[in-house]
């Protein structure tokens, strides 16, 4: 279970439940007002507690590791999820000039992950 602790991992996983907080509140707020009582609805409520949770395991990566490695894994991730969940579940397609761009970021994050 060591590899729980390790940054990657929990990068990748924070991230994920960040993203996956940014689904939520994109497919509610669009239904909703930015009222009171949008902010006391199930939905976010359940946002909100995704986004907490995410919240503890970037403040562990942030007083456990170095931040320079830390905030670029983070970026990595989230740029990297951001794209492909776009072209999943959003159908988002990107020029092949962006493609490239993702790609370099995805061996920019398996460099620094390597000894992360």
């Amino acid at each position: 279970m060591v590899w729980l602790k390790s940054p990657v991992v929990i990068v990748v996983g924070s991230q994920l439940l960040f993203t996956m907080g940014d689904l939520i509140a994109r497919a509610n707020m669009r239904h909703s007002s930015f009222s009171v009582a949008t902010f006391l609805s199930w939905w976010f409520m359940i946002y909100f507690a995704v986004r907490q949770v995410a919240m503890f395991g970037q403040l562990y990566v942030f007083s456990t590791f170095q931040i320079g490695k830390t905030l670029a894994l983070f970026s990595a991730t989230s740029l990297v999820l951001a794209n492909v969940l776009g072209v999943l579940l959003l159908g988002e397609i990107l020029s092949v000039k962006a493609y490239v761009a993702i790609a370099l970021v995805v061996l920019a994050f398996v460099v620094l992950s390597v000894r992360a």
